[in-house]
Parts: structure tokens; sequence; C-alpha cells
């Protein structure tokens, strides 16, 4: 009925060391994340690794698993060997983030959160978890110094890397569903919520600026590959949870998002058109007759004047058609919810219609709000000003250090600083939630296990934490709802176990 609902994001960050194109980017990548991990209380002596049990990265939501029989169990094998390789690069946090080289990229995979504010503060922690990683490298024997690091999701050069969301749902919502309401609105969400790019095309040579980093490299419209053949709507059924009340939705189709703004409404209006999903209460009229060719056009067309063209023959703009999602949430609201609405829900709701208003009056009012119209600005500044070609390296530069997560280099921050970017956190909000959990989710009891115990904590994920307490084998707590342990639930059980050990004895009491 609201925006609240367990979620989060996972971002791998660009990598490079300047002068060395052809750098291994695992290797740069592992030197991050080891980097950080360094800076841990438990240091390299005791590093909690990951379970990897529950995975099932080849469960498809559409009834089959290609891994067929036992897979899970050899795929997982596949996820430990690789990360041997890159120098054990696997860490879990005390804030209850992951942080791992994914696909030769540093990837920080935020706590599960229960509504959108949180999920903006802790993935902007993951940024400032980034920063410290680099910055310690001069200090680190055996690292690259000078290793950078991009919040993007191109090279330009024909790859791209993820910026995925996660959204617990109701297992009882027909996936059929989930895929044909989410199709328009996800072809469509971009226009407030894509981070720009200069170049057309997955290599980037074609002349030009579009609203979305992510909408080239999408090829499909439903599938389980997330780095070829894209999807629109991504098929994993890997609920970390229990999978007869839950499903966990895997979203690939968002860009990478320095403005927090731009973040907030990614995931609240999305929260939103899976409140209404879940309800039953979307009519079946706005699919599109070619979704994917139609993602490439909107993404292509700042201007925001391309039309989309429906199934049912009708054409309608990104703009109108995002409007259709925002006046049904606006009723839907007013029907479930009335004058109960819970503050973020109105506040999505207001600024998703404010967005909207002011990019079909002029784009150029959101240059404070959202990155890929701030990125325009600056870009257009440049072009005007030296009189460059939107073909011109110079912009491919600038594109790129908008998303340098260094305050002294990267683009965004500079905004900032000026005040000509605007931001949602508190002072202080992100920096505390580097080494602090949510307080709502079960993020709350394994960021604490970590912090407390962490010399007995053998491994972790997000449905599970396993202690290793001195006995015969090692103690697995499952955690398969994942709004129990919280600070509420688990807080004054935690104040009164000194160890783990008096952990384990006081779970297997019954608490």
């Amino acid at each position: 009925m609201s925006v609240r609902r367990v979620m989060g994001t996972e971002v791998e960050y660009g990598v490079s060391l300047p002068g060395q194109p052809s750098a291994n980017a695992m290797l740069l990548s592992a030197q991050v994340v080891n980097s950080y991990a360094n800076t841990l209380p438990a240091g390299r002596a005791r590093r909690a690794s990951w379970d990897f049990e529950e995975e099932s990265p080849l469960r498809d939501a559409r009834g089959f698993d290609l891994g067929g029989s036992g897979a899970g169990g050899a795929i997982a094998q596949e996820f430990i060997e690789a990360e041997e390789d890159a120098g054990m690069a696997n860490v879990i946090l005390p804030n209850g983030a992951r942080l791992y080289v994914d696909h030769a990229h540093p990837e920080y995979s935020s706590p599960e959160v229960t509504n959108p504010l949180d999920a903006v503060r802790w993935d902007k922690a993951g940024e400032l978890v980034m920063l410290e990683a680099i910055r310690r490298l001069p200090s680190t024997p055996g690292m690259h110094p000078a290793i950078n690091l991009y919040k993007n999701n191109t090279d330009n050069k024909g790859v791209s890397y993820g910026a995925h969301e996660n959204y617990l749902c109701r297992r009882d919502t027909p996936f059929a569903s989930l895929v044909r309401h989410l199709v328009p609105f996800f072809v469509t969400r971009q226009v407030v919520c894509g981070a720009g790019r200069v170049g057309l095309g997955q290599d980037g040579r074609g002349v030009g600026f579009q609203i979305a980093q992510r909408a080239d490299f999408f090829e499909v419209e439903v599938g389980l590959e997330t780095t070829l053949k894209r999807p629109i709507v991504n098929t994993r059924d890997e609920p970390h949870a229990d999978a007869d009340r839950y499903r966990r939705l895997h979203v690939i189709i968002g860009d990478a998002n320095m403005s927090e703004i731009s973040t907030y409404l990614k995931v609240g209006t999305t929260a939103l058109v899976l409140a209404m999903i879940e309800a039953n209460f979307l009519a079946d009229d706005l699919a599109i007759g070619q979704p994917v060719r139609e993602l490439h056009d909107v993404s292509h067309d700042p201007s925001l004047r391309h039309l989309i063209a429906l199934a049912d023959g009708r054409t309608i703009s990104a703009l109108d058609l995002q409007g259709e999602y925002l006046d049904r949430a606006r009723k839907y609201v007013d029907d479930r919810l009335g004058g109960d609405a819970d503050d973020q829900t109105r506040d999505v709701l207001a600024r998703w219609e404010s967005t909207l208003s002011r990019l079909a009056t002029d784009p150029m009012q959101l240059a404070g709000e959202l990155d890929w119209v701030a990125k325009l600005r600056l870009l257009q500044g440049y072009r005007e000003r030296d009189g460059l070609a939107w073909d011109s390296p110079r912009l491919q530069l600038v594109d790129l250090q908008y998303s340098d997560i260094r305050p002294e280099k990267g683009l965004y921050y500079r905004l900032v600083a000026r005040g000509a970017m605007r931001t949602l956190l508190a002072p202080g909000a992100a920096e505390s939630a580097v080494a602090t959990p949510p307080e709502d989710t079960r993020a709350y009891f394994r960021g604490e296990c970590l912090r407390r115990y962490g010399a007995s904590v053998a491994a972790a994920s997000w449905d599970s934490v396993i202690f290793d307490v001195g006995r015969e084998s090692l103690v697995r707590v499952p955690m398969m709802e994942p709004q129990r342990g919280t600070r509420a639930h688990v807080g004054e059980l935690l104040d009164r176990c000194p160890t783990a050990a008096d952990l384990v004895e006081a779970l297997n009491a019954g608490g």
C-alpha cells in the first residue's frame, strides 16, 4: 500500500589504472576490496567468508532451473574458486552490506532496507566505502597506489557493468503479471533516473547524448541473463528468504546514480508499482509493441518528444506513460490509505508528479536534481564555451569525471559543494551508515554479529550467519524472514550476550 518494502541496491564500480588501460581489472578490483578489508577490526587474520549454501542463480521465475539437478552446488563452487583467484576479495561489512569482486568490478551490495530514503543512505555509504578503499591503497604494500573508481555503467568501448536493485515481493503474485506491468514502466522510468551518457550504441560510437547509460545494452524483453542478451525484466528466482512466501525481484535495468533524488525516485516509484501489481490494481492497457526498440529510442531522445507505439496502436510519450503510472499510484494510495499514507509515500508521489511536470515544460529545470539533466547541462556548457561537437573526446572525459568517486575530482560532488545539486540525506547520515546497519531488517543481526563477534563468524550470507564457537561443527543461524533480526527483535538479546558462544546458547534455549 506504500513505498515501504524490503529492498536494496547492488552497484558495480568502473575501475581503471591511469596510464595502464590494459591492466587486469579483476586484480585491480580485488585490491580495492582487500584494501577496505584491511580497515576492518578483524583485519585479514579472520575474515568471514560468504555462505553459498543457498545460492541458486540459475533458478528461473518462469518455473525451471537452467542449472539442472544439483547445479547450485557446482555454481557455488565456481563462485568460490573465482574469489580465490581474486585474492579472496569478498567482505561482509559491519553495516550488513557485502563488498566483493563481481565480473571484474568491485561491487557494493547494500544491506536490506525498508524504504527509499534508507536505500539512498546505504547506497551512498557504498561510495564512501569505495573512496576509503582507494585512499588506503598508497599505504598498503603490494597494491597499485593510484586505482580510480567510477560510479557509472560503461567504458564506452562496448562493455557495461551493472547497477541492480532488488525488491522483496509476494510469491503468490503471478510472475507474468510482474512482467506485463513492469515492462512499460521500466522502458520509461529512465526519464527520471537515467544517469546520462555521451555516445550512442553499445560501443558509444554513435554521435550524441542519451538519457540512460544502460539502455543500449538490453536486447530482450524477458530472460535470465545479466551480462549477455540482457532482459528488461530479469527472471532470476533467488529470494534469499522463505521461497514459499517471497520472491526477490532482481532489477538489472537501472543506472548507477550519483544523484540522491534520482535514486530515491527510482526505488520509490518502483515500490509503488509493485504494490499496485500485487494488489491487482493495474489494467492491461499500457503494453508496448516493441519494448526493446522503444527502450533505446526513449534513451536516445533527451528532448523527450519521442512517441512510443503501444501494442493497441496508440502512441504516447515516455513522460505521459510515466504519468499514467503516477495517476494510478495516486488513486491506489488514496483508495487504500487515504489520509493515513506515510510521509515517504506522499513525498515520492509529490516528487514524481513535480519531476514529470517540469520535464514536460523544460528539462533543464531538473539540472539540480536528476543525473542526466545535470550532466547534460555541464556538457552543453563545455560545448558552447569551446565549440565542441558531440563526438569530442573531451566530452566523454567530462561524462566519466561526473561519476568519479573522489570528491576533489568528481563533477557531481563539485556541483553539490557549490549548491548546484540538491541532496536528501541529513549531514553525516551516509557516514554513519558505513559502520552501522539498518535497524529494521535482518541486516541488523548480520551487521551487529560482525561488529560484536567478528572473530567467531565463520561465514554469512543474506539469509544466514554461521558461527565457529569451538564446537565439533559450525553453527548456522538461519534468517529466512527479512523483517526479523531487527533491533527491536534481537537488540536486547545481543546486549546480554558478550560472546558468540553466549548468543548461540541463548538461541538454542529459545532466546
